[in-house]
């Protein structure tokens, strides 16, 4: 017999939400940084600035392109956890 906890469903659209605010950004860096490792494979230039200056870019344009939706969905998210605790702790 399964019960239903509205705790339950909280955590689970948690990490629903935090695979689509993290996600992005993480798999941009991941593309970034191997298409990076590659050209410094095949030019044999080992140099840390190379790689490091355009990840940093990413990181910077990145949230600048992509954070006002993903502030959106954790408003969004806040507002139905406070206003569903009511419900969750009877």
């Amino acid at each position: 017999m399964e019960t239903y906890s509205p705790f339950s469903a909280s955590m689970g659209q948690a990490l629903w939400v935090i695979m689509i605010v993290a996600g992005p950004p993480l798999i941009i860096m991941l593309v970034v940084g191997l298409i990076i490792s590659m050209i410094q494979a095949a030019t044999s230039i080992n140099e840390q600035t190379v790689s490091f200056v355009p990840k940093l870019l990413t990181f910077i344009l990145f949230p600048a392109l992509y954070g006002a939706t993903a502030g959106d969905l954790l408003i969004d998210y806040t507002r139905d956890l406070l206003t569903h605790i009511p419900d969750d702790i009877k």
